[in-house]
């Protein structure tokens, strides 16, 4: 069942968090389904502009229809990304999307006022939710390239204005944690005092957290042991998912696990079949592993069982 964002968020709000899975082809597609369904956990399927025109908009969407046919349990909505101004606008004008994540957070307080408000206006007129970012999550990841020396942490006062001024519906915000494998060059420092600041000044907002994938050790291993070169890479722990959830945190970002399982299944079993050119074989492996990830990774967010709610 596609519902949206809004009620999603809302449900889940200071009780557990929703997992907001970036995908982008066949097999992940699969896999997210099956481990939502299993796990019963609502969820967001979260599509950044390079998954929409890593093949087409109009085929993920053909795509997200035959999952809603074959997966009739399933409870999501549809959320676009770190899109910019008009990535935004196109996506709320094809009435695809339930919502749509403007991030102008490089750009100055004002501009990024600016830039969202316009964002909103149009959003809202078709009933479509909007997220922004306040504060700067560093790191690397698809379009997003951010210095660890760029990095800023969200002012709650400045946070509280800016939500009032643009009227955004739920805001991501930069507590420690970083886009990509290399989230951490010492201990994990998720700053949950500041989480409770910010929440306390704009309570009834949902808030989000980006660069939280937890980059599994035993994974980084295996892909190590294949030939990768992924030594230092480190994520963020699960066990501070919920008390993550407990202070506001409504929606959670997972994207480079997916991309860790898919590379570790791919060269190890490349490796150990030299001589196969079939990639239908780990395109089915992975399906599976990512499968059980995400059902796990439900179970850490607190969001698995949860989908009976809406039924």
């Amino acid at each position: 069942m596609i519902t949206d964002t809004q009620t999603l968020l809302k449900n889940a709000h200071r009780k557990y968090a929703l997992g907001s899975y970036n995908i982008a082809n066949l097999e992940q597609f699969m896999g997210l389904f099956k481990g939502c369904t299993e796990s019963q956990a609502p969820f967001l399927l979260a599509l950044t502009d390079l998954a929409l025109y890593y093949s087409h908009p109009k085929l993920l969407e053909s795509m997200i229809r035959g999952m809603e046919e074959i997966f009739p349990d399933a409870v999501f909505a549809v959320h676009h990304d770190h899109g910019n101004e008009e990535s935004c606008k196109r996506c709320i004008q094809s009435g695809f999307f339930s919502s749509v994540m403007i991030d102008a957070s490089k750009e100055d307080f004002e501009t990024n006022i600016a830039i969202t408000q316009r964002v909103v206006r149009a959003a809202h007129e078709k009933g479509i939710s909007v997220e922004a970012e306040l504060g700067q999550v560093g790191g690397n990841e698809d379009t997003i390239e951010v210095k660890e020396s760029e990095a800023k942490l969200t002012d709650p006062d400045k946070a509280a204005e800016f939500v009032e001024r643009t009227g955004v519906d739920f805001l991501a915000c930069a507590i420690g944690t970083s886009h990509g494998a290399f989230k951490f060059s010492g201990p994990t420092n998720l700053h949950f005092d500041l989480l409770s600041s910010i929440q306390e000044k704009i309570p009834n907002t949902p808030l989000v957290l980006h660069g939280a994938s937890s980059i599994p050790a035993d994974e980084v291993q295996r892909i190590t042991a294949t030939g990768g070169k992924l030594q230092g890479a480190r994520g963020v722990d699960p066990s501070l998912f919920i008390p993550a959830a407990s202070r506001g945190i409504a929606k959670i970002n997972i994207a480079t696990d997916s991309r860790l399982i898919w590379t570790r299944v791919h060269r190890e079993y490349f490796q150990e079949h030299p001589e196969s050119v079939d990639f239908r074989v780990p395109g089915a492996n992975f399906t599976q592993e990512y499968a059980r990830f995400v059902a796990e990774k439900n179970h850490h967010l607190g969001s698995a069982g949860m989908a009976k709610a809406f039924s």
